[in-house]
């Protein structure tokens, strides 16, 4: 559907600019992509657009410019808001300690039919949707075509705060439509005018823009549990920033840490304090607006936010307009939440230790010694390697991802043995004799029995299943280590106040930690896995 905008009123918010001011504006001659006008006690005026910002005129905004628009617009509100009577244009005031008016920012307000075609489907389905963005990427444009297009056939009442949606003055802008308009008189007091909606106007969809406090995330989750559909906006980008935000986290159902009991720990393969979703989300469905024409759908916000929690978080539905206004939809592929796909990474970590492997039901390799007897290898076919399903037992699922990344090998974590090609436990676990382990071996499944649940004994248990080289270093690997720590040590020698040596594994910076040490030099460990790096410098 092609956009159809109609009257912006720019009219009217010139009208109420200095002479010049609105020339320079007029000259610029691109009044559909204006997105605002900022005027600054003692500096320049300036012109936002969609692409760019320029300069009004080179001489600096005076207080009697400042007052002259301050006497040609709306009453200033609480939250130092005010706008044009019948008009969508907003105009934001900042005030110095005295409250007097120091700057101005004219914002453009337009309503725009078709803007809502590319999730009118969602608004139309009955389901409480929120609506993310940045300042300034269209939601509020967004919501005043969504209230239109639901006025024709419910009973919608719009709680707006700041008169955004339906413009200032007592009469709501045509934009709108058969809505209905509650303002609200502090902007503290949203929350209470959103339950009095519900109480008063029997209303069948409340829209709500701008959701930032815990009262008002709390009194839209009280207007959801009465059965009524919302349509709102809150700041942010993604459902993770949503889900860090401690005031709006309620509104996907809220974050709460949980205490599992050993043997559910185990199942998971997680340690035994986890983050769960505290409560339903007050929000059936969740839309991210990457840009004004590109939007991301999660239809399931409960799905999402219990797979985002458990490490496998689900592919949002992408919906992009065209240059020609056609809508295209790219339906995330089915995701099962029981595994994860590991990410290949371009170079193979080195270092570690040997892992027992068990197959037959016995152990045949120690720690200690080289891998004597191998164990189920997976070879790759045309230099691409088959993916393995791996149930982990007992053992931290995100340390072996961690190793499946470094090793850079296609590992599927499964949430049941019986899914799995092999399985990988503690050797802890494997000598209760536990019935999962028992099972597996009844089955002839492949078993590997860790020492420890750490990323070495990982990798070198991956590397082995993989038959691809682990983090043990080579022989002429270890040489090329110590001819590169000998350089960094003369360097310093030489007069270098310090030298960094590259990432390595920890068997890696303990030879080097060695070397500076005998060098009677100083060194120390920086950074993060896997970019963790050895410092040689004088005392």
């Amino acid at each position: 559907m092609t956009q159809l905008r109609i009257t912006d009123d720019l009219e009217a918010l010139l009208d109420v600019l200095p002479a010049d001011i609105r020339s320079a504006v007029e000259k610029a001659d691109d009044s559909e992509n204006l997105l605002e006008i900022i005027l600054d006690l003692g500096r320049v005026p300036t012109a936002r657009f969609v692409d760019r910002e320029i300069v009004l005129r080179e001489s600096e905004v005076t207080r009697a410019e400042i007052d002259y628009v301050d006497e040609r617009t709306g009453e200033f509100d609480a939250d130092n808001r005010a706008g044009i009577e019948r008009t969508l244009h907003r105009i934001s005031a900042i005030r110095n300690r005295r409250t007097h008016i120091v700057g101005l920012t004219l914002r453009v307000g337009r309503a725009v039919y078709g803007t809502v075609d590319i999730i009118q489907d969602i608004i139309e389905s009955g389901k409480s949707v929120l609506i993310l963005g940045q300042p300034g990427v269209g939601k509020t444009t967004l919501l005043r075509e969504a209230a239109r297009i639901l006025a024709e056939s419910k009973r919608v009442v719009i709680v707006d705060t700041s008169n955004e949606i339906g413009g200032d003055g007592d009469v709501p802008h045509p934009a709108v439509g058969k809505a209905r308009r509650m303002q609200v008189r502090v902007p503290t007091l949203q929350h209470e005018v959103m339950i009095e909606a519900v109480e008063n106007h029997n209303p069948e969809v409340i829209v709500i823009d701008e959701i930032g406090r815990e009262l008002e995330a709390a009194a839209a989750r009280t207007i959801a549990e009465r059965g009524v559909q919302l349509i709102g906006t809150a700041h942010g980008r993604t459902l993770d920033n949503l889900l860090l935000n401690p005031t709006l986290s309620d509104l996907v159902g809220g974050i709460e840490a949980v205490t599992l009991s050993d043997e559910e720990a185990r199942r998971r393969g997680t340690q035994k304090t986890v983050l769960e979703r505290r409560s339903p989300p007050t929000f059936d469905v969740l839309i991210e607006i990457q840009t004004r024409d590109r939007f991301a759908v999660h239809p399931d916000v409960m799905a999402s936010v219990d797979a985002l929690l458990r490490g496998y978080p689900l592919v949002p539905e992408i919906r992009t307009r065209d240059a020609e206004g056609k809508i295209q939809i790219e339906k995330a592929a089915p995701v099962s939440t029981s595994r994860m796909d590991a990410k290949e990474t371009k170079t193979p970590r080195r270092g570690g230790r040997q892992p027992f492997d068990v197959t037959q039901g016995k152990p045949v390799a120690t720690f200690e010694e080289p891998l004597t007897t191998p164990g189920p290898r997976f070879e790759p076919t045309r230099g691409v390697m088959q993916s393995i399903k791996i149930y982990p037992y007992g053992v931290a699922r995100n340390r072996l991802m961690q190793a499946a990344k470094r090793l850079g090998v296609p590992v599927v974590v499964v949430k049941e043995p019986t899914e799995a090609d092999t399985l990988v436990t503690l050797r802890t676990y494997y000598r209760d004799r536990q019935q999962t382990i028992l099972d597996a071996e009844h089955r002839g499944l492949p078993i590997y029995v860790l020492r420890s649940s750490t990323v070495g004994q990982m990798e070198q248990f991956l590397g082995d299943l993989f038959n691809v080289r682990g983090e043990q270093a080579a022989s002429s690997e270890i040489d090329g280590v110590k001819e590169q720590t000998q350089q960094a040590i003369q360097a310093v020698l030489n007069g270098e106040r310090w030298v960094d040596l590259p990432p390595g594994p920890s068997l890696v910076r303990r030879l080097e930690h060695e070397m500076a040490r005998n060098a009677e030099l100083v060194s120390h460990s920086y950074g993060k896995e896997p970019r963790r790096h050895v410092r040689i410098f004088r005392e």
